[in-house]
């Protein structure tokens, strides 16, 4: 199967050809020549998801998929959620994103945080959503070469390495990512009916 995900981050798009596996064939916006940044202007994941999603499908008239994720922090009361690629200002920098989320919690002793996901998917007229969640907390420091965004200060529950420290096959298991696209592919591979829903 051959299907659009909705994205402008190499590493994401790693990510997920790697969790669906080889029986589909994911494109990139670079394959169907798109460019442009995308809009992403909701108040919340699915809202960006969609939007993402959408303008893919009606200027480029392909079946896509698109995600949106939050790091949601308690002690931050829920920052920076939907503003987290953005959580520094434009232009985008995980540097910085990291550096104003680690200065926002100095002297915080509650640590808990949470990933979500949502996905997005356009087949032609049918829309669904998935979603992925992962509990953890949030490290003093940054401890990890591998992943992206606030992976190197992420560690997930049960776990004494943060999402910077794992295999991409480890975080595909456990992350949030992980879990929106195996519901993705648990989806698609029932074949995407009106019969079919998603859980």
């Amino acid at each position: 199967m051959k299907i659009c995900f909705a994205t402008n981050n190499p590493k994401k798009l790693e990510e997920v050809k790697a969790a669906l596996g080889e029986e589909f064939e994911i494109l990139s916006l670079t394959d169907i020549g798109c460019s442009e940044e995308l809009p992403e202007t909701g108040d919340t994941l699915e809202h960006n998801a969609f939007q993402k999603a959408r303008y893919v499908q009606t200027h480029y008239g392909v079946d896509c998929f698109a995600d949106d994720t939050g790091l949601e922090v308690e002690a931050l009361d829920g920052a920076p959620g939907v503003y987290s690629g953005r959580f520094a200002g434009e232009p985008r920098s995980d540097d910085r994103n990291l550096t104003l989320l680690l200065d926002r919690m100095q002297g915080k002793a509650n640590r808990k945080a949470s990933f979500r996901t949502v996905i997005a998917l356009l087949l032609g007229k049918e829309s669904h959503a998935f979603e992925g969640k992962v509990s953890g907390e949030i490290l003093r420091q940054r401890s990890g070469q591998s992943g992206f965004g606030y992976d190197p200060v992420f560690r997930p529950m049960g776990y004494d390495r943060t999402f910077a420290e794992l295999s991409l096959q480890e975080k595909n298991a456990i992350s949030h990512r992980g879990k929106a696209v195996q519901k993705l592919s648990d989806f698609l591979k029932k074949g995407a009916t009106g019969k079919n829903k998603p859980s």
